[in-house]
């Protein structure tokens, strides 16, 4: 095994499981409070749902050889609901968002690393980029599980290991 393909393995790992930690904290959600935001300047889960899987879709999509951010991408659309609205369809945007982007580091092998890719015409490596999507995938998971922890408040069911134990 090389440090190149023990990465992959261990990023691709890593994402699976904010993935899953996401979707535990939504599972508890109802519909209502996918679509509640705190104030004008917040997102609700489902706009950052969204923006995760637009985001996904336009840097994933054919990443070795376009530009992350593809002309049809409609990055400002994706901070309002527009005609979202149900669990479902916040669920069927979050699917198609990691289903791209899951097969995409998938087809990634440690040769691909050190190659250039181009986001917003800047130069970064394959490598830098999932560092890049790395850091930006786990702010929205972390708003997302903190949203609703604020909306569940005592009900909440923790994702991790309980306090005092």
């Amino acid at each position: 095994m090389t440090i190149g393909t023990e990465y992959l393995k261990t990023v691709t790992q890593e994402f699976k499981e904010a993935k899953v930690a996401a979707e535990r904290a939504m599972d508890q959600l109802t519909e209502s409070e996918l679509f509640w935001f705190p104030n004008e300047e917040s997102n609700s889960v489902a706009v950052i749902v969204k923006h995760m899987s637009g985001n996904m879709v336009s840097r994933w999509t054919d990443f070795l050889t376009t530009d992350g951010e593809k002309p049809n991408r409609d990055r400002d659309g994706e901070f309002v609901v527009g005609d979202i609205q149900t669990k479902e369809q916040v669920m069927e945007i979050w699917e198609h968002g990691w289903e791209i982007f899951l097969a995409a580091l998938e087809d990634i092998n440690e040769d691909h690393l050190l190659k250039t890719i181009t986001i917003r015409n800047e130069p970064h490596t394959v490598l830098g980029a999932i560092e890049r999507q790395m850091y930006h995938y786990s702010n929205h998971v972390g708003q997302i599980i903190y949203i609703a922890k604020i909306l569940k408040s005592n009900d909440w069911k923790t994702l991790t290991i309980p306090r005092k134990k």
